[in-house]
């Protein structure tokens, strides 16, 4: 199949690579087409416009930092959208609100094409070995149209509902893990004056009724980060994790609602963020957390 990958970020890689692993003609696209140079080099075509990508391709994945990224790929002077797109299927995949992915996906189908919205979970590692987990939104015919392709990307898929359904699934799954990062750090806090080791400390907490499902992946490289050594490799760095944050209460306010401990998260992400550790791994937080003293 000719599938097409516009943002080559980390995840937008992984999906490229595993999908040519599995044999698809692939085309890439990304911003800073430097990013785009490994996988060209792997046997990849790397568009020089969105525009060209979507011509040579059936079915488009996008996987984008924000709303802004996605009006830039699809809606600019040589986007997605400025070329004949009848027929073909979009899976966007980037988190954002819901309304972003409905407005986006009217514009898809004024075009005769077909959208849904996938977010995923998962990090680099499950997204090249096809076991990231897929929240879908659309109407049931396109969703059984980009199946196989998800099967193949995905441990499991889950059509949650209409379109916009996905992002909001993938907002609601975020949020208690992000806040998580926050509590992790005050506990570490609490702790600080026992002298215990990063990996012992991980191996305790670990193993009581107050660890998430993320420590058992993410665990050692925690440990690690106790003892002074920072992750080899950003997964989520802090600044993504500050966008998301942002649009979960967003998308609450729109509904009348308030995300107190999500705010108040955020707050601690800024702030992490300011002191220049916004493009550092989000297991630096708690660290970084657990080692400020009161003002």
């Amino acid at each position: 199949m000719k599938i097409g990958v516009v943002g080559i970020g980390k995840m937008g890689a992984a999906i490229a690579s595993r999908l040519m692993g599995l044999g698809h003609e692939v085309a890439v696209w990304n911003r800073t087409a430097e990013k785009t140079r490994a996988l060209a080099a792997a046997g990849a075509h790397a568009a020089k416009t969105p525009a060209e990508l979507a011509s040579r391709c059936e079915c488009v994945l996008s996987i984008l930092t924000d709303a802004k990224a996605i009006t830039t790929a699809f809606d600019d002077a040589d986007g997605l959208l400025t070329v004949d797109v009848a027929g073909k299927l979009f899976i966007e995949m980037s988190t954002v609100r819901p309304d972003t992915a409905r407005a986006l996906a009217a514009r898809i189908n004024a075009k005769g094409a077909a959208m849904i919205d996938c977010p995923v979970g998962g990090t680099v590692g499950p997204a090249k070995d096809g076991k990231l987990f897929g929240f879908v939104g659309g109407d049931a015919k396109d969703v059984a149209r980009a199946q196989p392709v998800l099967e193949q990307l995905c441990r499991r898929i889950e059509h949650v509902g209409p379109l916009g359904a996905g992002n909001s699934m993938k907002l609601a799954i975020n949020l208690p893990l992000l806040v998580y990062w926050q509590a992790l750090g005050e506990s570490l806090t609490l702790c600080r004056n026992l002298g215990l080791d990063g990996k012992r400390l991980m191996d305790i907490i670990g193993d009581t009724s107050g660890a998430p499902a993320v420590l058992k992946g993410r665990g050692a490289a925690m440990a690690a980060a106790i003892d002074g050594t920072e992750p080899a490799q950003t997964t989520f760095d802090i600044d993504s994790v500050r966008k998301d944050l942002r649009t979960m209460i967003e998308e609450a306010a729109s509904m009348g609602s308030r995300l107190p401990v999500a705010a108040q998260a955020l707050e601690c992400f800024d702030a992490a963020s300011q002191a220049g550790l916004g493009a550092k791994d989000c297991a630096m937080l708690p660290v970084r957390w657990s080692q400020l003293k009161a003002d």
